[in-house]
């Protein structure tokens, strides 16, 4: 995955007329009480643990495709469960809130998460959508203050923006 998360970098810059970028891949460890949770994004061929709570599956590349076990993602909220690169982070972790409120917010939120195609602007947001897509629509559609998140310097998160975009377009009713 390095090598084509470089190549994509590549041919971006190239095409944007810009310098090249480290890239990074979000992932999520919610903390509620004295439980732990791993949401992250992930090929669906990647782990074989019955307990990695998978919440929802996408197709990859091409709707069609998804039809493949070989082309489709799934939405991880693993109690306990562990993000495999976590060594290889660079500026992390961050705390980002200790409202308890709010991590139940984001919580509960998983089941509605928009599982468009990985890797496509299926939903008309300006970039892919892939796992950044989730953390940011996660954060976001939570109510976390999204204007102080950044990606580490010389670094940029594709996709990032796609899950504000969408994000940003639930509108909220008010109550009775």
């Amino acid at each position: 995955m390095r090598t084509n998360g470089r190549i994509f970098e590549w041919v971006s810059a190239h095409l944007e007329r810009r310098e090249r970028c480290d890239l990074y891949h979000a992932a999520l460890e919610v903390c509620l009480g004295s439980e732990a949770f791993v949401i992250e994004m992930a090929p669906v061929w990647s782990l074989d643990d019955p307990d990695r709570g998978v919440v929802c599956e996408g197709p990859v590349g091409l709707g069609w495709l998804g039809r493949s076990r070989m082309f489709r993602y799934e939405v991880h909220c693993w109690r306990n469960g562990v993000i495999p690169d976590v060594d290889e982070a660079v500026d992390s972790p961050q705390r980002l809130s200790t409202d308890p409120g709010r991590a139940q917010r984001l919580l509960a939120l998983l089941p509605s998460f928009p599982n468009a195609t990985w890797g496509r602007d299926d939903l008309g947001a300006g970039e892919m959508w892939n796992s950044n897509s989730l953390v940011s629509w996660l954060l976001a559609s939570s109510g976390h203050d999204m204007n102080t998140l950044e990606p580490p310097a010389h670094g940029r998160a594709p996709g990032w923006a796609a899950g504000l975009v969408v994000a940003s377009r639930v509108v909220s009713t008010p109550g009775p």
